[in-house]
């Protein structure tokens, strides 16, 4: 015998049983589906001093920059995502050097990894999601046209832990609760 298919009107919100948040419950077997967190996996990628931005295809914030970032994959482990994403939106073979932060945006419960990462050669091009791809000195890069707060929170961080290696600890910046 199978499982009955799986429809919003099979859920409801419900306590679990030895748990103290409520969770979507279904009425017919008691299966708890658990709502967690996106994880974000992204890099700050570089060729030399200049760092890669992509500008975006699609919505939200079509047309403004970001790096290459995006939602995890199932089966997917963080760094793998982050090399994933540089290959779909700018078509860039990209090595991972180290973990560079990690923070929350709670309001839209997203956990974000971010690599910092390097190009071999300056070989890119938009991929599906990229109106166009660009490598920019840091005074060029253009900050009023940046996608997301969080794009502007890892590219400081990133400067701030320029020249160091291995994982820089990371505070989310005074007000990104409200962001």
């Amino acid at each position: 015998m199978s499982n009955p298919p799986f429809t919003p009107d099979h859920f409801h919100r419900a306590v679990p049983d030895g748990d103290d948040h409520e969770r979507l419950v279904c009425r017919d077997c008691g299966f708890v589906s658990y709502e967690n967190p996106k994880i974000i996996a992204g890099a700050v990628v570089t060729y030399q001093e200049q760092i890669l931005l992509c500008r975006r295809a699609i919505y939200p914030q079509k047309g403004r920059w970001t790096i290459p970032a995006g939602f995890l994959e199932m089966g997917e482990a963080p760094a793998e995502g982050a090399a994933r994403e540089a290959m779909e939106e700018a078509c860039a073979d990209i090595t991972i050097t180290d973990l560079l932060a990690v923070y929350s945006v709670r309001r839209i419960s997203q956990v974000h990894m971010m690599y910092r990462a390097t190009l071999a050669a300056p070989k890119f091009e938009p991929g599906l999601e990229s109106l166009e791809v660009a490598l920019f000195n840091w005074d060029d890069i253009p900050w009023d046209e940046l996608a997301f707060p969080s794009v502007h929170w890892v590219l400081n961080h990133f400067d701030s832990v320029r020249g160091k290696s291995g994982f820089a600890p990371f505070t989310n910046p005074e007000g990104w609760e409200k962001v």
